[in-house]
């Protein structure tokens, strides 16, 4: 086990990616409406403040997302079910098909504030209005605030850990002595 990184480890992106998930995260769809609709699979994805409610998404400055959220100013986000993992992979597709054609094959519904793609049966789905965006290296923060949100807690979470999608074992009950 390491103390510290040298600089050749925390410059290989390989030993990072390893490294960063070791952190077990949810799994998302962040989606865009309007004339381009668009979505992306995204694990950064957390929430930053109960009052005002604030949340967050990191988008790669290359990616087609970034500049379709930039020109909407306004998300939404689906809280991927743990059965969802198809969709998942489908939205973390490069060969896709681009704007509403993605959407052709998965069940949404319009977001009733932002019009932007809801996946159905989710588990949660946030709406949200672009605050502020950040440059955080390859990467730009988008800082949301929520307009409307809906959720149910019918299933467990999806989660992402060490590459792989994973779900929650059922909780057991312990005995003790």
């Amino acid at each position: 086990m390491s103390v510290h990184a040298g600089s050749a480890e925390l410059a290989d992106t390989k030993s990072l990616r390893r490294a960063f998930g070791t952190f077990a995260t949810g799994v998302t769809v962040v989606t865009v409406g309007g004339d381009i609709p668009h979505g992306m699979t995204a694990n950064s994805f957390t929430s930053v403040s109960l009052d005002p409610p604030l949340v967050l998404v990191c988008v790669d400055r290359g990616a087609v997302m970034h500049s379709v959220l930039c020109d909407a100013g306004q998300f939404a986000v689906s809280v991927l079910a743990e059965r969802q993992a198809g969709l998942a992979r489908y939205f973390a597709d490069n060969h896709r098909p681009l704007g509403a054609e993605q959407f052709d094959a998965v069940d949404w519904v319009p977001g009733p504030v932002t019009g932007a793609p809801l996946i159905t049966d989710a588990l949660c789905h946030f709406e949200c209005e672009v605050q502020r965006a950040y440059a955080g290296g390859d990467h730009t923060i988008f800082l949301g605030r929520l307009v409307w949100l809906s959720r149910t807690d019918e299933e467990e979470a999806l989660l992402f850990l060490r590459g792989r999608f994973r779900q929650l074992e059922p909780a057991r009950n312990e005995v003790t002595s």
